[in-house]
């Protein structure tokens, strides 16, 4: 076959490649938009704060605020739940803490069952709504993070399908090059002329 054959074959199947990476990392950002919009906007929705940066100043075990909860809670007191952070960091640290506080640690099922075992028990009844509505609560915000985590992990693919489509451009664009300094009947391959013994 002929080099410059080749090097045109090779360099229009690289155009191909690029064409594919470039469409790859468009829609990989758009999901990445689509689902930061979306787990924003769904947050947003709920209304839910963060504890004032008062509330820090005195933690104490089994109150609103434990020592536990200084080191990550407190880098966003205040603030507006908004991201898939801030949702992990609310639902692992804040609701599942004070869960683990309550009757069976908080285990819907452990409650539940204890709860139907004894159905005269209104302060266990009460417990197990709580207990409840705080584990549904923190697997939508565990939810919110997954996909904000998807959505993270796309924009990593659609870098890195760009940075891919850069690299092959390059590549494509150096054999086109080479393909024009080719002569027309230059061999891949071909035997090289061994020069005749005196």
């Amino acid at each position: 076959m002929s080099r410059k054959v080749f090097d045109i074959l090779a360099s229009s199947a690289g155009v191909v490649v690029v064409v594919v990476l470039v469409i790859a990392g468009g829609l990989l950002t758009w999901g990445h938009s689509f689902v930061n919009n979306n787990v924003h906007n769904q947050l947003a929705q709920q209304q839910i704060y963060f504890p004032p940066k008062a509330a820090f100043d005195h933690p104490k075990a089994g109150t609103e605020i434990t020592p536990s909860m200084i080191p990550s809670v407190s880098k966003f007191a205040g603030k507006q739940l908004l991201t898939g952070e801030q949702a992990k960091t609310y639902a692992d640290d804040f609701i599942a803490v004070h869960l683990s506080e309550m009757p069976y640690g908080g285990v819907y099922s452990k409650a539940s069952a204890a709860s139907l075992a004894n159905p005269k028990n209104t302060q266990l009844q009460g417990a197990v709504q709580t207990i409840f509505r705080g584990t549904t609560l923190r697997a939508m915000l565990l939810n919110a993070y997954a996909f904000s985590m998807i959505g993270t992990v796309m924009l990593w693919g659609a870098i890195a399908s760009f940075i891919g489509a850069a690299a092959m451009a390059l590549l494509v664009g150096l054999g086109f090059w080479h393909a024009r300094r080719v002569e027309v009947d230059e061999r891949m391959l071909a035997p090289k002329a061994v020069p005749a013994a005196s």
